[in-house]
């Protein structure tokens, strides 16, 4: 299933999967010239515009693929009509592949995070190899809203609207276009209580700078994403009785 979604996605297009990298390209081009072009932001005190294209990339790459996965299960059901009313499909399955989906694509985008590392560090962190880590938090956190949502847009046909509103908010309140250190005091506790900013910090660490994750806040991470995992599934199990009546 992941891979006929990645085939069909891009099916009929001139480009191709190429848009997988192109898009959050053009992202990065743009977030560099307003940050750290225009208001001189900087990751670290020695970093260039190039240094912070590629910090920002790879915060962008989680971000796409955590909110792809979940805006994308929202009509996971709907838009699969016809196996949901077939009583021996697992409809659960939909909003897994479409995670399993967004995280192949995110795979490919860090390795040219790691040629971009190579080219401006001629080094590539061993401690890349610790990148599963910070999979499992994300893939359970993506998974478990993917089923809620995929839910909720069954009965509720706004949700994909109300996600793309939701998920744009909380992006920009997570440090991904901006370093932390230029978040004044008073607001530091927004930053605290967000999940994604830990493992966002810690995809740097472990792919730029060649340290150890950020184990506390990650720890507080996995706590986050191993609760909507099981409420999300809660959830679907509860509902699902009630999908094929009101597709």
């Amino acid at each position: 299933m992941v891979r006929r979604d990645l085939t069909s996605r891009y099916k009929g297009s001139i480009i191709g999967p190429a848009w997988a990298i192109i898009t959050p390209a053009v992202m990065i081009v743009i977030f560099t010239v307003i940050f750290s072009g225009i208001f001189g932001a900087r990751f670290g005190a020695e970093g260039g515009h190039l240094s912070f294209a590629l910090y920002l990339f790879c915060g962008l790459l989680p971000w796409i693929a955590f909110s792809d996965g979940i805006q994308r299960s929202t009509s996971s059901l709907t838009d699969n009509v016809n196996l949901v009313k077939r009583v021996v499909f697992p409809t659960e399955a939909l909003p897994v592949n479409l995670a399993l989906s967004a995280i192949t694509q995110q795979m490919l985008g860090t390795v040219v995070v790691l040629v971009g590392a190579l080219i401006l560090e001629h080094a590539i962190r061993p401690t890349v190899l610790l990148l599963p880590v910070l999979l499992i938090p994300q893939f359970l956190a993506t998974v478990g809203f993917g089923w809620l949502m995929a839910s909720l847009g069954v009965f509720i046909r706004d949700m994909p609207q109300f996600n793309q509103l939701a998920l744009t908010a909380w992006m920009y309140l997570t440090p991904i276009f901006y370093p932390e250190n230029i978040i004044p005091q008073k607001y530091q506790w927004m930053v605290n209580l967000n999940p994604m900013a830990p493992l966002i910090r810690s995809y740097r660490r472990i792919l730029l700078e060649g340290k150890a994750p950020d184990w506390r806040g990650l720890g507080a991470t996995m706590i986050f994403a191993i609760v909507c995992f099981a409420l999300g599934y809660w959830w679907f199990e509860r509902t699902k009785k009630a999908f094929a009546d009101v597709l």
